[in-house]
């Protein structure tokens, strides 16, 4: 008697992959503690690889090549705290104040909308109603601080995600030619391994040189926007601009956060129109560089869909706040290119990738 091999069902087979993509989210959501800082350190690496190829090609071992890349990203957030710390401490200082101005801005909103509630209970009472509205009373609107006692529990949390971050980060320069070549023999069968080799390879070369890319265009987005605010007259220009910048690199929230902060900036620097200013100005910017600086640097064969983007964002925004909100532009561009959806040549491709693959291990027998 001869059996056939039943065919799997597609239903059940849909049911699994739903069950088992909804378990991976449960658990990235869960352990985002852990998995977030080593998803940013491995994207970080991905775009520093370059630099690390650049030293090793200078004579420097592996080793040594990752911990100079590691010690010039530490010195370059020292430099960064060392910067925005002035302005935590004014904003500090200028926190009553600022509850002051937000009170006065919220009862004139809240005059507004009381004349209009006025005008809709006469309307009311003229179509015959009673005139009696069901609106509450809000109570006084108090900022909210985080309390000295809320910070100090957060700092070990903080402090473990960044040796998390810096460890992984060093880890990964230093052995990911062999990450690399393993999974180019894992994932396929050895006929395979060198088209897997090429798409990583091409995943790294494209990811850098977009976000190298980006960054330039950010930094002279911030450029822009300090000079602007210097000859607007608004205190501490250089340090909005180096925010503009960086608040740059998280695409929607990142220019709503800048908006918004220029806003209450305008508010206590200026008075009457004068107010509005510091963010139309920094809005007119962003437009024009989003508009025609980005799509005409970055060019179109590494453009990508603006509804990926924007779901790509909003799920890592869910599951890692605002540091998937960083990595959910550079882990879409990866998958992009390991599906070999982007076309075109990528500069340097061919070089990084005999640099990066040795002829050898990639020819070994799989065990």
């Amino acid at each position: 008697m001869i059996f056939k091999q039943k065919t799997p069902d597609p239903i059940l087979r849909s049911a699994v992959i739903v069950i088992a993509a909804i378990l991976v989210f449960a658990a990235l959501k869960a352990g985002a503690d852990i998995f977030a800082p080593l998803a940013l350190a491995t994207i970080t690496g991905v775009m520093l690889a370059p630099v690390t190829d650049g030293l090793e090609k200078l004579g420097l071992s592996s080793g040594l090549a990752s911990a100079l890349v590691l010690l010039a990203g530490v010195c370059a957030m020292g430099m960064l705290v060392i910067l925005i710390e002035p302005v935590v401490w004014r904003v500090a200082e200028e926190i009553p104040r600022i509850r002051l101005e937000l009170r006065s801005f919220i009862e004139e909103i809240r005059g507004l909308i009381r004349g209009l509630e006025d005008v809709n209970r006469e309307v009311e009472q003229a179509l015959g109603g009673d005139g009696n509205g069901s609106g509450k009373s809000n109570g006084e609107a108090e900022a909210v601080v985080p309390s000295l006692t809320s910070a100090i529990l957060l700092a070990p949390v903080f402090l473990a995600q960044f040796l998390i971050f810096f460890g992984a980060l060093f880890f990964f320069l230093f052995t990911r030619k062999n990450i690399y070549v393993y999974m180019s023999r894992t994932i396929g069968s050895s006929a395979d391994t060198r088209e897997i080799m090429r798409r990583f390879t091409r995943a790294e070369r494209v990811v850098s040189r977009y976000f190298l890319t980006i960054s330039v265009i950010n930094f002279g987005l911030g450029a822009a926007v300090g000079g602007a605010l210097m000859l607007l007259g608004l205190p501490g220009p250089v340090l909005w601009g180096l925010a503009a910048a960086i608040l740059n690199f998280i695409l929607y929230i990142g220019p709503i956060a800048m908006a918004l902060g220029l806003s209450l900036a305008g508010l206590l620097a200026f008075d009457g129109a004068m107010v509005i200013l510091p963010p139309a100005i920094y809005l007119l910017l962003n437009v024009m560089e989003a508009q025609f600086v980005t799509p005409s640097l970055v060019g179109k064969n590494i453009a990508i869909n603006p509804l990926l983007i924007f779901v790509s964002l909003v799920v890592w925004l869910w599951l890692w706040g605002p540091i998937g909100a960083i990595v959910a532009i550079p882990m879409l561009a990866i998958l992009l290119v390991m599906l070999d959806i982007f076309e075109g040549e990528v500069p340097g491709e061919a070089d990084a990738e005999a640099a990066l693959v040795p002829e050898a291990e990639l020819a070994a027998p799989e065990k």
